[in-house]
């Protein structure tokens, strides 16, 4: 029998790749709505590129994440699926680990500098710019990393234990 958190009808294994899923594809929606015109939050993340939006902007900087984010998304709703076995198990969770990795160095490594102040920033970046970076931005992309990174640690069923240590499995195949 499997535990189910209360009031989510997620199992444990699974509740960090929905959140991770969550999070990739609500910034998939933000990128993609500033692609089409929108500027919600925009100039405070990208400055004078905001106003400008000059083509490989637009094409890289916001059509293309928008892509990556939902590739992000397919990759936390597999880990959240706990079915993978073998070696496609293996890559998801080194993707969900890589994942991880870059948006906490992201988000910490930034907060990091900014708080420094070793970069001794120019006027291109404005004071609000540091401010909604410092507060919205960065833990945006902690939080991301986090539910990327146990996402990836708990996307391992309880099978895959029992059969490393050459033990039956408990639960019955799916």
């Amino acid at each position: 029998m499997r535990r189910q958190l209360e009031g989510t009808g997620a199992e444990p294994s699974t509740l960090w790749g929905r959140i991770a899923c969550l999070w990739a594809a609500a910034f998939a929606g933000l990128h993609f709505s500033w692609a089409i015109g929108g500027d919600v939050g925009l100039s405070v993340s990208a400055g004078p590129l905001a106003t400008e939006r000059p083509l490989w902007f637009v094409v890289a900087g916001l059509w293309g994440v928008g892509v990556l984010c939902l590739l992000g998304a397919l990759l936390a709703w597999l880990l959240a699926r706990c079915r993978l076995r073998g070696v496609p198990a293996l890559l998801a969770r080194w993707l969900g680990g890589s994942v991880s990795a870059l948006l906490l160095a992201r988000g910490i490594g930034t907060e990091v500098l900014l708080l420094s102040d070793t970069t001794h920033l120019d006027a291109s970046v404005s004071e609000g710019q540091r401010v909604w970076t410092l507060v919205l931005w960065n833990p945006w992309f902690v939080a991301g990393g986090l539910a990327f990174g146990l996402a990836a640690l708990r996307s391992r069923g309880p099978t895959d234990s029992y059969r490393r240590r050459g033990r039956p499995s408990r639960t019955p195949p799916r």
